[in-house]
């Protein structure tokens, strides 16, 4: 199998290596894997174990990343490797996304490979998707340059936890994203998701300056993130940074992976948050999973 040398990180002593990709920055003793499974310590190299080894493909409605605000009505391929520098409880994709490379089946596919199967289905741009593909930053780069080069447009849908270096030299190829802002306290960031808010607010800010089109998704789970003033507080930083006209999803929860005990989201817990997003001034608010 060959090995892809992954950028980002630095070498230390005794073998180890750092990943400086996202504020993990895991510390990685030799043949073993940080905290996404997917970037790996070869011999003092740190390798990408899923470069160009995509475990999902599919052709969807640019809808359903959600973007309702991007070429809606056109479709998109959607492309995943496993891995995830996040843990998320309620994660909907667990099956690849909290999983080891070798634990999925899994496709071999360059980046020109994937640029041709896009245009061969006539689709006008490609999605990086289902799982977090700033983890497999690499592929996704050299795959979104390509489709530049061809004229095919590129989304992200990212929970965001990236560095911001790492995050500027991925921009120029990206056209559309959409953001997971999964709540809008450091607190549960850390205790449901292994992250920190900072840093995804951050990311959307980079986003926005360098002009790609962004969305976002706010996961509204009962008993987690549905206190409505902190809702609120959400929406005013949107709209103070100037994101009053970036679509807001505000998407029902169901059980899912290690949330199993949790009911699904009230409809009308879902109305008082696009209420509040309204009277805060965001211009366009939807509701999802509803």
């Amino acid at each position: 199998m060959e090995l892809h040398e992954c950028r980002y990180y630095e070498r230390l002593a005794d073998g180890m290596v750092e990943c400086q990709l996202c504020p993990n920055r895991c510390r990685i003793p030799e043949g073993k894997a940080g905290v996404c499974r997917s970037r790996r310590n070869h011999e003092g190299m740190l390798v990408s174990e899923v470069y160009a080894r995509p475990c999902s493909l599919a052709i969807d409605p640019v809808e359903k990343k959600p973007l309702y605000h991007f070429h809606p009505g056109t479709n998109c391929l959607s492309i995943a490797c496993t891995g995830c520098n996040l843990h998320c409880g309620n994660c909907q994709n667990h099956e690849i996304s909290q999983v080891a490379p070798e634990e999925v089946p899994y496709y071999q596919l360059s980046p020109q490979e994937v640029v041709n199967l896009c245009r061969k289905h006539r689709c006008p741009g490609i999605a990086y998707t289902y799982t977090e593909p700033l983890t497999y930053i690499e592929y996704v780069m050299d795959t979104a340059r390509l489709a530049h080069e061809n004229g095919l447009w590129n989304i992200l849908v990212t929970a965001g936890y990236v560095n911001q270096e790492p995050l500027a030299d991925l921009l120029p190829f990206i056209d559309a994203a959409n953001v997971d802002l999964k709540s809008f306290s450091d607190e549960i960031y850390k205790r449901v998701s292994g992250g920190r808010l900072q840093t995804v607010l951050g990311t959307i800010l980079a986003m926005r300056k360098v002009g790609v089109w962004v969305e976002l998704t706010n996961l509204v789970i009962p008993g987690v993130n549905d206190d409505m003033e902190m809702i609120r507080r959400m929406c005013r930083w949107i709209v103070e940074n100037g994101l009053h006209d970036a679509p807001l999803h505000f998407s029902r929860f169901f059980p899912r992976y290690r949330m199993q005990d949790i009911p699904p989201t009230p409809k009308a817990t879902l109305q008082k948050a696009l209420s509040i997003a309204r009277e805060e001034g965001i211009q366009y608010v939807y509701l999802g999973n509803v």
